[in-house]
């Protein structure tokens, strides 16, 4: 519940008033943040080294070994013993480099080694068509190696229909593609590739387009210096282990990664792990086919509500009435933990641009985002160390049950709440691994902690909303806020204590609250109705700017506080052609 300041008029060519900053608890002593967010030790130890072998990353091959094979549209042509060929079926029975030329209007390559083996195919323009089965299938092995011939182009289609498989490649064993062609997969029916186990790709330039999956596979998919364009019916990338929750990760270490898809972009059953890379995402259509959502005040911009009492909630009968086969259509999904380290990443996504069940951990990168649903959700914590992060559209921006900003540079353009701290899971959006989601409520023990980088909020519902406890320790925070609805600049349940950094923030008077605890001066100001653009100014005794600000949202209260904020000092405001002298609380 939001606690009204109370104001203390002063009135110019507008109605101006200071408020006092510290409030008190029952026993009449100041609040004190006492919630410390528990930020999960996110232990991911893989390196680019332990997700690839050496092996993994060999295109070249020895020319007096190999095993040429020529494929003739209805026939096959070779005279190894290690192969055996049925008409335009052709089945590699022990380990060895086999290159493949030529066209198969209608056939396949079967690899039924020893488990032990570890064959090489090296595709050397080849276009392979099957009716209804697989164009390669890998049956029994212990490992497979898929090579592009330099500077060749390839091409594996299905014809519609598929025979107990299911994909234009599918392999029960470890596969890695590498090489310096290009693949192209296609598939009316069905995932262009699917593993059993492992899919590593270390080179190449790949082009599928499957209904289903684009790449599925049940233990992982790990990318590195590879080029991918991806449109899929379902998610462009999926990995999921059922039996083993452990298994079902994807690590991103580089390489392009241009995804269209209907379903999610990049979907992980355990982790996801991106070290760099350029990735592209366009998932269920984009923001513009994001769920329609409601907000009970009404705001500009905001979807008409549902949930008394919450801006922007949903009420539970809405819950119940969507199905649990509803859609995913997330950019970047984990059920466990994300880590980023760096990259480019561009997301446009009917759902949640990136979401965890578990954690989120951001060390770096450049992130340019829309949404129809939250920017970045995590249903545990989120944690941003760095990067540079820009929101253009969503409904909700950052949300999770703790937030902590160390670093980094955000920028983000909410329909409803900026940052939202609460606890439970994401019912805003839908389709996870399975289950139906769950309200994602209010929490005491939700929190948000800032304590440095440069943060930029343009919201239609609360700016900053905590619903447990508020800690601001450095950087440079700006929120800006409606002044229709049941919104406020800030809204916390516990307390919101500014210890260092500058926050500005802007919005309505009707429920807004200020920091409850500060160890440097704060003004708490109401401005009357004040037009976007209008500018504000704070200045010293002796006539130094210590603030500048112009919204680009109408505003009737502003919320100041700065480092070189002296709680007794005297200081200048002006909002427009209006001004007051007032002490600093």
């Amino acid at each position: 519940m939001k606690n009204k300041i109370a104001f203390v008029p002063f009135l110019l060519a507008m109605a101006l008033g200071i408020t006092a900053c510290n409030a008190k608890n029952n026993n009449g002593q100041e609040e004190t943040n006492s919630a410390v967010v528990d930020i999960a030790d996110i232990d991911f130890a893989q390196s680019e080294s332990e997700m690839f072998s050496d092996r993994d990353y060999e295109v070249g091959y020895s020319e007096s070994d190999k095993i040429n094979i020529e494929l003739k549209g209805d026939s096959i042509s070779c005279t190894s013993t290690k192969v055996k060929i049925e008409g335009t079926k052709l089945t590699i029975m022990e380990e060895g480099t086999y290159v493949f030329s030529g066209s198969l209007n209608d056939g396949m390559i079967i690899v039924d080694a020893k488990e032990t083996d570890k064959p090489q195919i090296v595709l050397n323009g080849v276009s392979i068509n099957s009716s209804s089965n697989a164009a390669i299938y890998v049956k029994e092995a212990d490992k497979v190696f898929v090579t592009l011939e330099k500077g060749s182009t390839n091409t594996l289609s299905n014809g519609g229909t598929f025979t107990n498989i299911d994909a234009v490649i599918f392999s029960k064993a470890d596969i890695t593609f590498n090489g310096l062609g290009t693949l192209k997969i296609n598939t009316a029916a069905g995932h262009g590739i699917s593993g059993k186990d492992d899919v590593k790709v270390t080179s190449g330039n790949y082009k599928i387009s499957a209904s289903s999956h684009g790449i599925d596979a049940n233990d992982s998919v790990r990318i590195t210096n590879a080029s991918f364009e991806i449109e899929s019916g379902k998610d462009g990338i999926h990995v999921e282990n059922a039996d083993d929750s452990t298994k079902g990760f994807v690590y991103i270490a580089s390489g392009t990664i241009k995804v269209i898809s209907t379903g999610d972009g990049i979907s992980a059953g355990a982790y996801m792990q991106v070290a760099d890379g350029t990735i592209d995402i366009l998932a269920g259509g984009g923001y513009e086919n994001g769920e329609t959502h409601t907000n009970q005040g009404g705001m500009p911009g905001g979807m008409p509500g549902s949930n008394p009492g919450r801006p922007g909630g949903r009420a539970i009968e809405d819950i119940e009435e969507t199905s649990d086969d509803t859609t995913s259509t997330k950019g970047l999904k984990a059920t466990g933990s994300i880590l980023i380290s760096a990259g480019n990443i561009k997301i446009d996504s009917a759902d949640d641009a990136i979401h965890s069940d578990a954690y989120i951990s951001i060390n770096g990168g450049s992130f340019e985002m829309a949404s129809g649903d939250d920017g970045i959700h995590a249903n545990e914590t989120l944690l941003i160390n760095a990067g540079t992060i820009n929101i253009s559209k969503c409904y909700e921006g950052l949300e999770a049950l703790n937030i902590t900003i160390n670093d980094g540079d955000i920028s983000l353009v909410a329909t409803d709440d900026g940052l939202n701290a609460a606890g439970g899971n994401d019912s805003s959006g839908f389709g996870g691994m399975g289950g139906r989601p769950d309200m994602f409520g209010t929490s005491s023990n939700a929190a948000i902690n800032i304590a440095g980088g440069k943060l930029f909020i343009n919201a239609s519902g609360d700016g900053i909303d905590a619903n447990g406890t508020l800690t601001i320790s450095g950087g440079y925070t700006v929120v800006e806020g409606p002044t229709v609805g049941d919104t406020a600049t800030l809204d916390y349940d516990n307390s919101a204590v500014i210890t260092g950094g500058t926050f500005i923030g802007t919005g309505a008077s009707g429920m807004a609250q200020t920091f409850s605890s500060s160890t440097q001066g704060v003004f708490a100001v109401t401005t009357g109705n004040c037009q976007a653009g209008t500018t504000i100014t704070l200045t010293d005794s002796e006539g130094n700017v210590v603030v500048t600000h112009t919204p680009q949202q109408n505003f009737a209260v502003a919320i100041i506080s700065t480092p070189e904020m002296v709680s007794g000092n005297k200081y200048k405001i002006t909002v427009g052609e209006a001004s007051g002298e007032f002490e600093a609380n």
